[in-house]
């Protein structure tokens, strides 16, 4: 049997991507270039006995988000960069209390409200280190409409899996723009669920760390009770300042992602196994990136394209292994360097790293990357 397909939005895909997945709650508010998540999302959340808010504020969102979330379900927000700035308290709390949700940031230019129209991809630090404390992030960079729907299905899949908040970043252009998406058959793509206690009531802690880096999470209003906080806490739910329980605590959340890299990371290369010049490049500016490979390989230049799809955690094996092979590592991003930045980190000198930046409000497009890797070779 053929399968469904249709002409999407970005923003669309995103909507039935979560649905796919089992989304059953939407906290949000309306923000310039995501709304179209929320307006899906309020039409077909209530066919299948699902909730939708809309709150007074990015800040009420966020936590509408926390407590869906601790009741069992699995829950939604979409905002861009300015309202992600108003989420980081919350989203720190989230990441303390260990609470699975899934923020979709459809980022604009910037810096500030920016250009609420405009591409952009400024806030991808904003994912790493907007919120405060050491705590886990994984932040998923789609770059197509069939994309956002498949990565929006494993940020769930990841985010009920470690017990934590999953970012998905695209920017303006993928989140407008039209594509064919073929729909996946129920069951084609993996759906994760949280796993639950198989305790007793009575013996449930839902910090402890004797069931694993990740313990079972019960929900509120079923037979267990427990307690969440945003501060450190002991295996019961309650705070602590004791030393050894709060370093701990720190170390097992870090190591949720640490000790499972290969699960949680996601990268497409492209022509990369005999390039001289290769090209890092994320979101919409790595459609560019591709067609200017095809376009130097007809010139006999030997580019590739590497693009992260798990931006967080950085793929760092990886680009360090590329930074060996490579004679130049181009990145083009919109924004003043914020990729750049880690790409020299990560290759720690071993080949020159070049940025192409732009924050005018428009893409960066083949030419400017194909010029840029010329004056290289």
């Amino acid at each position: 049997m053929a399968k469904k397909v249709a002409l999407l939005q970005g923003n669309t895909a995103c909507a039935y991507g979560a649905l796919y997945a089992g989304c059953n709650f939407f906290g949000g508010y309306p923000i310039t270039p995501s709304t179209e998540v929320a307006e899906v999302l309020s039409e077909e959340l209530p066919k299948i006995g699902g909730k939708f808010i809309q709150m007074e504020d990015e800040i009420g969102a966020m936590a509408s988000v926390i407590g869906a979330s601790l009741t069992g379900q699995k829950a939604l927000t979409a905002t861009s960069g300015p309202g992600v700035s108003l989420k980081q308290e919350l989203i720190g709390y989230a990441c303390i209390a260990e609470t699975p949700c899934v923020i979709i940031n459809v980022m604009r230019g910037g810096p500030s409200t920016g250009m609420p129209t405009g591409p952009g991809q400024s806030d991808v630090q904003q994912a790493k280190w907007g919120t405060h404390g050491d705590h886990p992030v994984i932040a998923l960079v789609p770059a197509s409409c069939q994309e956002i729907f498949s990565e929006t299905v494993r940020a769930f899949n990841l985010a009920e899996k470690y017990r934590m908040p999953v970012q998905v970043l695209y920017d303006e252009i993928v989140g407008h723009m039209r594509e064919r998406i073929e729909f996946p058959e129920p069951g084609e793509l993996e759906v994760i669920d949280r796993e639950a206690p198989s305790c007793s009531p009575e013996d449930y802690k839902p910090f402890d760390p004797s069931n694993g880096d990740v313990p079972p999470l019960a929900a509120f209003g079923s037979e267990y009770r427990f307690h969440v906080t945003g501060l450190n806490k002991a295996a019961d739910g309650f705070p602590t300042t004791k030393a050894e329980l709060v370093d701990a605590e720190q170390r097992r959340q870090l190591r949720k992602i640490d000790a499972n890299i290969a699960d949680i990371e996601s990268y497409e290369e492209y022509q990369t196994d005999d390039a001289e010049v290769v090209i890092f490049a994320y979101g919409s500016t790595s459609r560019s990136a591709r067609y200017a490979v095809n376009e130097l390989r007809k010139e006999g230049v030997k580019a590739g394209l590497f693009r992260p799809i798990t931006l967080w955690p950085f793929p760092e094996k990886r680009v360090a292994e590329l930074a060996q092979q490579a004679k130049a590592i181009i990145v083009p991003e919109l924004n003043l360097g914020q990729m750049n930045l880690e790409v020299e980190r990560v290759a720690k000198g071993a080949c020159e790293i070049i940025g192409i930046h732009r924050v005018d409000g428009e893409p960066i497009n083949p030419g400017q990357i194909m010029a840029q890797v010329k004056e290289v070779v």
